[in-house]
C-alpha cells in the first residue's frame, strides 16, 4: 500500500505479520471446538450416562 522509501524493506515483514494473523485466527476459530468436542466424546465414553426411565403409561 506504502510507496515511500524503505517500503520494499517492510512490505514482506508486514505480509508475514498480516498472514500470521489470519492464519491464526482461523485455526483459533477451528481448532478450539474441535478439541472440546473430541475431549467431551472421550469423557462421555469413560464414564456411562445414567439411564432415566419413562414415566409410566396409563
Amino acid at each position: 500500500i506504502a510507496t515511500g522509501p524503505g517500503t520494499e524493506l517492510r512490505r514482506p515483514l508486514g505480509i508475514t505479520i498480516i498472514g500470521g494473523l489470519i492464519v491464526s485466527q482461523i485455526l483459533t476459530l477451528y481448532t478450539t471446538p474441535v478439541i472440546y468436542l473430541l475431549i467431551d466424546r472421550l469423557r462421555g465414553r469413560d464414564t456411562p450416562r445414567p439411564m432415566t426411565q419413562a414415566a409410566p403409561a396409563e
